[in-house]
Formats: structure tokens, C-alpha cells, sequence
């Protein structure tokens, strides 16, 4: 018997398509699905989870319990910068355990975090 898999990670939000189309662009991720509760976007590679955005009533009220570690391609500072330019905000920057990363808000504030690169991790 094995254990179950994950199907795609589930953000609730107020306005999907905006939050689709802002991790799209983050993730290199396209749309797969999108009707009037939700939006499910997909790696075109096959390599991560469909990330679902689904409708909800209620406003971010606290911090996720549930958040995404990012590797950027080139470096945390050039990354950082065009997360920005798509509508990230920058939330803080972290160094602990000699290692170091910065805290982004989506556009909806849901938090993640952008890691240091390959490079940065082997320079």
C-alpha cells in the first residue's frame, strides 16, 4: 500500500485570475483551468503541483501556516527585483543558521519565500 500524493496546492483568495496570473509569471506556470470559483495553473514541464486558486468570501487574517520555498535561476537580489516588478512585495529579509532568504507577499499578502540560489549556495 503506498500513501496518498498531493493533487495541487489550494490558495484561497479574493480575485484567482490576479493571483494565477502573477504566479504564472513567478513559476514560468500556464493556465490549465479557469472558471468563475477558481483558477488551476500547471507547469508546463510536468515537474511541480497544479497550484488551484479558489474564491472565497472571507480576507487573509494571519500568517500562512502553508508557504512556498523559492530557488531562483539567477540571484535571490535579481529575483527579489522581478518578483517585485510583478506585483511581490518585499516583506523582510532573514539570515539565520549562516544560511539567508527574503520573505515575499503575494498580491494578496500571502507569504513566501524566495531561498538563495544554486549559485549562491555553491559561491
Amino acid at each position: 500500500m503506498s500513501g496518498s500524493r498531493v493533487d495541487a496546492l489550494t490558495l484561497d483568495c479574493g480575485d484567482p485570475k490576479l493571483l494565477a496570473d502573477f504566479w504564472c509569471a513567478a513559476l514560468d506556470y500556464r493556465i490549465h483551468e479557469a472558471d468563475e470559483i477558481g483558477v488551476v495553473i500547471r507547469d508546463p514541464a510536468g515537474k511541480g503541483w497544479d497550484l488551484l486558486f479558489q474564491v472565497v468570501p472571507e480576507g487573509k487574517s494571519a500568517k500562512n501556516r502553508l508557504h512556498l520555498d523559492l530557488i531562483p535561476p539567477s540571484t535571490m537580489k535579481e529575483e527579489v527585483a522581478r518578483l517585485t516588478s510583478l506585483g511581490a512585495t518585499e516583506q523582510s529579509y532573514v539570515e539565520e543558521g549562516g544560511s539567508y532568504w527574503t520573505v515575499m507577499l503575494d498580491p494578496e499578502g500571502n507569504e513566501f519565500c524566495l531561498l538563495r540560489s544554486e549559485s549562491e549556495r555553491n559561491g
